[in-house]
């Protein structure tokens, strides 16, 4: 019902965006949106329901919606102060504070990334187009890095630093996706969009901002 409202206010006119993150088993990379749906917690059958009742407003009702599958997005102002929305967020946190990043298995899991403002440009670029209408489209990089590879670089561009490989918490090694990356051919194709900043600029853009800004969102 409160999702009916919602989308009900963009009857007259705009596009509802959905954004989704994956949360569900991989088969076939990179991976396209064609690619089988199996969430693997209950945060990805809700989110996998949500974006599918935008598509059947489109469909059905004319409200015009869309669907962005979005990849691991960072960049100042996304949450630190725990894992809850991405491991990144903690572990520029850990490397802030001389604690030593913690990356879970054998850090040879690959995942591609989005700075924010890349993401922010697919979603202006989407709400604002017509050919989006009832379409679901994945973003992504053409950047793939292992998480191993990914504890040295951020070490690297913060000057100083450690990890260590730690056995999966059982809770999450049930849900880990193994690897990730995204086929974005088709918002390339219909929107011209491609990711702008390359993953070391907006590592760097993001450990600054913390280290400027720590205090302001997390507590010592």
């Amino acid at each position: 019902k409160s999702l009916h409202k919602l989308l009900g206010k963009f009857a007259g006119g705009g596009n509802a965006v959905y954004i989704k993150a994956l949360c569900f088993h991989i088969i076939d990379l990179p991976v396209d949106e064609h690619h089988k749906l199996h969430p693997t917690d209950i945060n990805g059958i809700n989110k996998t329901a949500g974006e599918w009742y935008h598509i059947l407003y489109n469909n059905v009702y004319g409200i015009r919606s869309c669907v962005l599958r979005l990849t691991n997005t960072y960049g100042p102002r996304m949450r630190v102060k725990d894992a809850r929305q991405t491991f990144l967020g903690i572990w520029i946190r850990q490397i802030l504070e001389g604690n030593t990043i913690k990356v879970f298995g054998d850090g040879r899991q690959l995942r591609d990334f989005n700075y924010v403002d890349d993401v922010v440009d697919a979603m202006l670029a989407a709400a604002l187009s017509e050919k989006t209408n009832g379409q679901i489209y994945n973003l992504g990089s053409s950047e793939h890095i292992s998480l191993e590879e990914l504890a040295k670089k951020i070490i690297e561009l913060n000057g100083r630093g450690e990890f260590e490989k730690v056995d999966f918490p059982a809770d999450r090694k049930a849900i880990d996706i193994g690897d990730y990356y995204a086929d974005f051919g088709k918002i390339h194709e219909d929107l011209d969009w491609k990711p702008g900043i390359k993953l070391d600029d907006g590592l760097g853009r993001t450990i600054e901002f913390y280290r400027e800004n720590r205090t302001h969102y997390w507590t010592e």
